[in-house]
């Protein structure tokens, strides 16, 4: 272990591989839709396509069999400044079909409305079955140099720079549905490595429903919408998820993290990340280690409050891909550390009594910590979501020489499983040569034809052995970096549909998960499992997941028997002695504020509630995060000042603090006929700008107030000396103590726990 003390960040290479956007310009508020502003009048002067946007990137320019083209990066982009046919005919009109006369009947001979309507007809491809809602972005990935004692991958070698893309998704809901649903959220990464690519395809959460593969299609079935009516979309609140989870109790310890606030994640951006199974580790020596992969975000963990995502959910569905995209665009590109946990390769694969192939346990950092080995920065966002973000296609099977499986059997179907789901979505077996799948290491495969083939392949002979081709191919040995799986013994009995004695325990690790919250964690936790319970029309299903929790813990179990109105039963397996573990708990660090939006407050018709923000916007950008002013109004306010957002189009969701700059009276779009928001009683305050407050307050965000500001305090019911409310005389001294409470991310203490 001791070649695992903390590894310094590889400063050099990091800072190369990203200096390419360093002295990028980006507009002051994310977001912008187009590369340069857009006109009044349409332009009628021919132009080509406008370049795409600085943060913007797309897949190598790589030949279908991997190779370098050295073609510039705007190569696949469309060409030209006239509309063509897809052969390259131009067009001189795209906006009335050829007919026999202005009135007459459509004729057939179109050939440009046959190619544009089939090309339409033909648009769209199936979405996943799971993680059908996501997004993607490009970014770099530098190894620290300390995990060549236990893998030979030549990516974590120090200093190498690999080219990555990271979707993440949501797990349930359809492509249309929104962000901030309670779901599992897909972390899935491409390593485009010299030796082959590398998925490490992962979740936020870092067990799993199941234990064996083929129980997939099961949960999966319980937890999408009802099959007769199509709902609920997204959501797990539902009888049939319930039903399933409460009768196969081997779910349970995924159920509490599902139930937990990491299910509602803050931001892409502050997720941790874990590859779920155990994977196996090969060294130059060909030495073993069995490992867990971890992705720990730089900005901590933080989960939004379940209020709060379902007013996203309404507000603005596309909450976490906007915010993605946004803070990679604003320069603040988030950051992952890629960590492992390593044990000793044993024939029993089992570390202190915990077993590695059961994907429903961990193993607490307290018994194995975290090792860094390599620094993930995303710094690009797609050129084209089709073409990139819905088209990449990831397979746990994806290994360079180096990793490789384990006798996990979920992670078993699942090589199975992804390969065999690209050939209905992506068309055929040529989805590696998409290019945003393209490899970045030479491909010589003998796989010929089928739909979608883009390589043209040379020689008579693509099979082996052959002369015709002198003999090439040529088979690859260990010293010539060939894939070898390691020989592990395989495990002596007769065929049997059975699993291990130690997958039988099924409450000591959701115990162990509930022990180690906070108490304002273990309040949600509570609150959650009410709420979904209380959403279920079967009463059996109630009383079956409360038997369930009577298991795991009998607090637990008493709360939410309380808040469902029914009896608590008493448990039927004695509770087991465990041992917390705090790096389960979000709470409790102190993170940088990178990225986060403050939204300040002002009274465009009082020149002094401007006074200082030239300086504060300064500050706040400086400082990594995004300033938006708000007033009742859009547009110029002061030289150099904008109003982004106006109190009708503003909602408090959209910001981690607010600052009030003045307390502006009612503007004239006040009133409910024009904005929903405008329904409370009539104060001296706009009341969009009370509603903001009060929902800021309740949802424990900072505030900062100076000036006038302190009057919409009054009228929010909020008072200067409430937990996380900053008071001062300039705008420089509030946001001093507003930054410095946003590092907690939330003010805990605002409401006290109940619970211990």
């Amino acid at each position: 272990m001791d070649a695992f003390k903390p590894a310094k960040v590889v400063k050099e290479a990091l800072d190369k591989a990203v200096e390419k956007v360093a002295d990028l310009v980006t507009p002051p508020v994310p977001g912008t839709p187009g590369s340069a502003p857009a006109p009044l009048d349409a332009p009628s002067e021919p132009q080509g396509p406008l370049p795409r946007k600085p943060d913007q990137a797309s897949p190598q320019t790589r030949t279908a069999t991997g190779a370098e083209t050295g073609a510039a990066a705007d190569v696949r982009e469309q060409q030209g400044e006239y509309l063509t046919t897809s052969t390259g005919v131009r067009l001189y009109d795209t906006d009335h079909s050829l007919k026999a006369g202005a009135r007459g009947p459509t004729l057939l001979q179109d050939h440009h409305l046959r190619e544009k309507i089939t090309h339409f007809d033909h648009e769209r491809i199936p979405e996943r079955v799971v993680h059908a809602r996501g997004a993607g972005v490009h970014g770099v990935f530098v190894g620290y140099g300390n995990a060549t004692n236990v893998c030979k991958a030549g990516f974590l070698a120090e200093g190498v720079s690999t080219p990555v893309f990271t979707r993440f998704s949501t797990v349930v809901g359809s492509r249309g549905s929104a962000d901030t649903v309670r779901d599992t959220r897909g972390f899935s990464t491409k390593f485009y490595t010299s030796e082959g690519t590398f998925d490490l395809v992962a979740n936020n959460i870092p067990v799993f429903f199941i234990q064996d593969g083929i129980k997939f299609p099961d949960i999966i079935h319980a937890a999408k919408p009802h099959p007769d009516r199509e709902i609920p979309q997204a959501q797990s609140a539902h009888d049939t998820f319930w039903d399933f989870v409460s009768t196969h109790t081997e779910a349970t310890h995924h159920v509490m993290w599902q139930m937990s606030d990491r299910a509602v994640p803050r931001s892409y951006r502050m997720m941790e990340g874990f590859g779920v199974h155990t994977f196996r580790l090969v060294n130059a020596e060909g030495q073993t280690s069995l490992v867990k992969f971890h992705w720990k975000p730089k900005l901590g963990v933080h989960s939004l409050l379940w209020e709060e995502a379902q007013l996203i959910a309404g507000v603005d569905p596309d909450f976490h891909r906007r915010d993605l995209f946004d803070a990679i665009e604003s320069g603040a590109y988030p950051q992952w550390e890629l960590g492992i946990q390593v044990f000793p390769d044993t024939p029993e694969q089992t570390f202190e009594g915990i077993d590695l192939l059961d994907s429903t346990k961990i193993v607490p950092e307290e018994l194995a910590p975290v090792q860094p080995i390599g620094m993930l920065t995303l710094n690009r966002n797609t050129t084209n979501f089709f073409a990139e973000t819905e088209q990449i296609a990831f397979h746990v099977g994806h290994l360079p020489p180096g990793i490789d499986v384990t006798d996990d059997p979920l992670l078993h179907a699942r090589l199975f499983s992804y390969i065999d789901t690209q050939l209905s979505r992506l068309g055929g077996p040529n989805f590696n040569q998409i290019p945003i799948n393209r490899p970045h290491a030479p491909v010589n495969d003998m796989l010929r034809d089928g739909f979608h083939q883009h390589a043209v392949h040379s020689g008579v002979a693509p099979y082996k052995p052959n002369t015709l081709d002198g003999g090439c191919p040529f088979m690859a040995g260990l010293q010539t970096g060939a894939y070898v799986e390691f020989p592990a013994p395989v495990a002596e009995g007769v065929k049997e549909r059975r699993a291990p004695a130690s997958f039988a325990d099924h409450y000591s690790q959701p115990r162990m998960f509930y022990r180690s919250l906070t108490p304002v964690e273990k309040e949600h936790l509570v609150r959650a499992f009410t709420f979904e319970l209380g959403k279920c029309y079967e009463q059996a299903v109630k009383e079956r997941e409360l038997r369930v929790l009577a298991n795991v813990d009998a607090e637990l179990c008493a709360l939410v028997a309380a808040g469902l109105g029914l009896p608590a039963p008493e448990a039927t397996e004695p509770a087991a002695e465990v041992a917390p573990s705090p790096a389960v708990s979000q709470i409790g660090q102190v993170w940088p504020p990178d990225g986060r939006l403050i939204g300040i407050v002002v009274d465009a018709d009082d020149p002094a509630s401007l006074d200082g923000l030239h300086t504060l916007r300064q500050t706040i950008t400086a400082g990594g995060m995004v300033p938006l002013i708000i007033a009742a109004r859009g547009g110029q306010l002061d030289e150099g000042l904008v109003a982004q957002r106006t109190f009708l189009t503003a909602r408090s969701i959209e910001f981690d603090a607010v600052l009030l700059a003045a307390a502006p009276p009612p503007a004239p779009d006040a009133i409910p006929a024009r904005d929903d928001k405008a329904g409370a009683p009539a104060s001296a305050v706009d009341p969009r700008v009370v509603l903001m407050v009060q929902e800021c307050y309740r949802h424990a965000k900072v505030i900062g107030v100076w000036g006038t500001g302190e009057a919409a305090l009054v009228e929010a019911g909020c008072s200067a000396g409430d937990l996380g409310i900053v008071v001062g005389e300039t705008p420089a001294d509030v946001f001093t103590e507003v930054q410095t409470l946003l590092g907690a991310h939330r003010v805990w203490d605002r409401f006290p726990a109940t619970i211990a």
